[in-house]
């Protein structure tokens, strides 16, 4: 893969505050997810905060399994930005729609969204996963962001982060 086709997924597509609810609250535990350790735990907490100590342990083990899934068998490694950048990266909406195509029962689509992110074998299985989350998501009744305030740079960059 060349070093042009890795960014692809980087690529602006519009900002964070376009999305509805879900779908922000997906990019923001995407890029929290993978901003280290810090992070997972914060993750951790709006999840026990908002479902829970026991809905909240099934919807991080839902989410972990998820972005392991996509990790493991990706077809390329999905692209993030920075988690206090206001953009929003054509990875990162692809996998808000994924998620929120989950959790709202359109399953075929869902199937078909799963295989542009991972292999087709293992789609079915993340949809499974994505429906779980989307729909603690949605327990967690997420309002969309007005303003993110975000304003200080990602701790710990990795190679798959933009901006």
């Amino acid at each position: 893969m060349t070093d042009a086709q890795s960014k692809r997924g980087g690529a602006a597509v519009g900002f964070i505050t376009d999305l509805d609810g879900l779908q922000a609250a997906t990019v923001i535990y995407l890029r929290m997810w993978n901003n280290g350790p810090d992070g997972q735990t914060n993750v951790w907490n709006d999840f026990a905060s908002g479902l829970g100590v026991v809905q909240g342990k099934k919807a991080l083990q839902s989410f972990e399994d998820l972005c392991r899934f996509c990790t493991d068998h990706g077809r390329r490694p999905l692209m993030r930005h920075g988690i206090d950048c206001k953009c929003l990266g054509s990875d990162e909406a692809c996998f808000a729609n994924f998620i929120a195509t989950a959790a709202t029962g359109e399953r075929e689509d869902a199937l078909l969204i799963a295989t542009l992110l991972v292999r087709p074998d293992v789609a079915p299985l993340i949809v499974a996963l994505a429906t779980d989350f989307g729909l603690a998501l949605k327990r967690m009744n997420l309002c969309a962001p007005k303003d993110l305030g975000l304003a200080v740079a990602p701790t710990r960059p990795a190679n798959t982060t933009l901006h």
